[in-house]
């Protein structure tokens, strides 16, 4: 122990223990530059910014840039179709020449959704329900209904549509209301001298109910019956009642009156 102890005072020792240290300290230096020039560290081509691009565009400048690319495409709603919304690497980071960088365009082709059925709900939940379905509100009116803010119809492009018809994710769809006004009065229509298929239709788009139908003379054609009187009528002193009021019509066999002038 005491020759082991002596041989570290030696300068043999220190001699010997430098040039270890020294022999470590030279061959990381080697490795560090020499991983360094290989994988040319600190040297590389930024990472243009492409969000935002139309795809055509971003493609060109990835290719004058000496970069490969794949792309990815995704429906995003209220996004400019054919524009890049999403890149990998970030713009600004420094990556070799050929390197491949991601992209994700937005679809230029929106997708069919089947339309949910709204008619259960009211306006605030229809709002929700469609926005979770890709799709917005458009125009809402109201019409007479005793149920305030209850969606009556829905239509697409003008027309009345059913549950579960399959639009373009993104449409608009406009909305019929109840205006909660049930027991408000509507006006009368005046029927007498109608045929009486377009007279119930008067009546039952106007908020009124048919009553009873009294039946004038002989009748040979229920094709072809005119209204000659209803109840309530409409006058000067009378021209309008509450909703959902029973119209009812007296109607006779023949065709409607036809003015003398014609």
């Amino acid at each position: 122990m005491r020759k082991f102890w002596a041989y570290l005072k030696t300068v043999q020792f220190r001699t010997n223990l430098l040039l270890a240290v020294g022999s470590v300290v030279v061959i990381f230096m080697i490795v560090f530059f020499s991983l360094s020039f290989y994988t040319r560290h600190g040297t590389g081509v930024p990472v243009p910014q492409l969000k935002g691009l139309q795809i055509e565009k971003a493609m060109d400048l990835l290719k004058e840039q000496g970069f490969e690319y794949k792309i990815d495409s995704v429906y995003v709603l209220d996004q400019a179709p054919g524009s890049v919304i999403e890149q990998d690497p970030d713009p600004g980071t420094s990556v070799k020449e050929n390197r491949t960088i991601y992209l994700t365009v937005v679809t230029r082709l929106a997708p069919n959704v089947s339309l949910p059925d709204l008619e259960p709900y009211t306006y605030r939940e229809a709002i929700a329900t469609l926005a979770n379905y890709g799709l917005k509100v458009g125009d809402t009116t109201y019409k007479s209904d005793i149920a305030r803010d209850r969606i009556l119809e829905m239509r697409f492009g003008g027309q009345p549509i059913k549950a579960g018809t399959k639009i373009p994710k993104g449409s608009r769809i406009d909305l019929v209301l109840g205006n909660g006004e049930g027991a408000s009065e509507v006006d009368i229509p005046d029927l007498v001298n109608q045929d009486l298929d377009a007279a119930k239709f008067v009546i039952k788009n106007g908020g009124l109910t048919l009553g009873t139908i009294t039946y004038q003379g002989a009748i040979t054609d229920s094709t072809s019956l005119v209204v000659v009187a209803q109840s309530p009528m409409k006058t000067d002193s009378l021209s309008k009642a509450s909703n959902g009021t029973r119209i009812n019509l007296t109607v006779s066999q023949g065709k409607k009156d036809v003015p003398n002038n014609q």
